[in-house]
């Protein structure tokens, strides 16, 4: 009876001890990753990071000992203000965006790299090394101006490589507003107009020379047309014109007397009402 009592105050014993140390280690057993998140476990004692094996959203059990890392996936937003230099070494103020999200299954290789701070430590510096290297390559001109587009697209394109290379999918990226010292920005407006205004007036003088040269030519083929006319009217043809006519006028009801022959054979309507 006694080993029985003894067996029993063991287990209560031995579950006490469980459920305080289930409440003491709960919170280091236990965690829950959001439907935006993903987890990755760095494991104490065997195997270090395991960046392959991704915890997905729900409950997951842990030891103790363990370490989980937790990423958020959603698309995030950095905006950026800088002064860069364009090729002749003019200060240029800009503002930029750029929209991106760590890759879903590649986040142990980013905690690996570049840990939790990878905004810090690649995104932002890539974006401004970018920023600077494709506008030094172009004019203040370029960049304010005529060449915006393509600037944007090949800071897009070289941010974007490299981002992705270290496993962050860049979904976009803006150049928000460009600054320009006053005086230089009222010196390529300027520029810009007088060239819209010398585009206007050459657009003219195109029309016009080609309103000249169509009557030039419309007056080519008419004097043309009337040169094989007047070839054209011989005196038998011009006789044969009048009998014509004569005829359909000999046909009118007003027609009284048709003489025919006169000083040049044509013939002669004398009287009508």
């Amino acid at each position: 009876m006694n080993q029985i009592d003894n067996r029993k105050v063991l287990m209560i014993v031995a579950l006490v001890f469980g459920a305080i140390f289930l409440f003491a280690f709960s919170s280091s057993m236990f965690y829950t990753i959001q439907a935006t998140e993903r987890g990755v476990v760095f494991y104490t004692f065997s195997g270090g990071l395991d960046k392959e094996d991704i915890k997905t959203p729900g409950l997951q059990f842990k030891a103790p000992w363990n370490e989980v890392y937790i990423y958020d996936v959603t698309e995030m937003k950095e905006e950026e203000k800088m002064d860069v230099l364009d090729k002749n070494g003019l200060s240029i103020a800009v503002d930029v965006t750029v929209r991106f999200y760590p890759l879903y299954d590649r986040i142990g290789y980013i905690h690996e790299n570049f840990n939790r701070t990878y905004i810090e430590k690649l995104v932002i510096p890539e974006v401004r090394s970018s920023v600077r290297q494709v506008m030094g390559r172009y004019s203040a001109e370029e960049i304010y101006s005529t060449m915006r587009g393509e600037v944007e697209a090949a800071i897009k394109e070289e941010t974007g490589r490299i981002l992705s290379e270290n496993n962050i999918q860049m979904k976009a990226l803006l150049i928000r507003s460009i600054n320009l010292p006053a005086q230089i920005k009222q010196a390529i407006e300027n520029k810009l107009e007088q060239e819209q205004q010398a585009l206007a007036y050459q657009f003219r003088l195109d029309k016009e020379k080609s309103e000249a040269e169509r009557k030039r030519i419309a007056a080519e083929g008419e004097a043309a047309a009337n040169i094989i006319v007047n070839n054209s009217l011989t005196d038998k043809l011009l006789k044969m014109r009048g009998i014509e006519a004569t005829l359909e006028l000999s046909q009118s009801e007003n027609t009284k007397v048709i003489v025919i022959g006169g000083d040049d054979g044509m013939p002669l309507i004398l009287g009508g009402n």
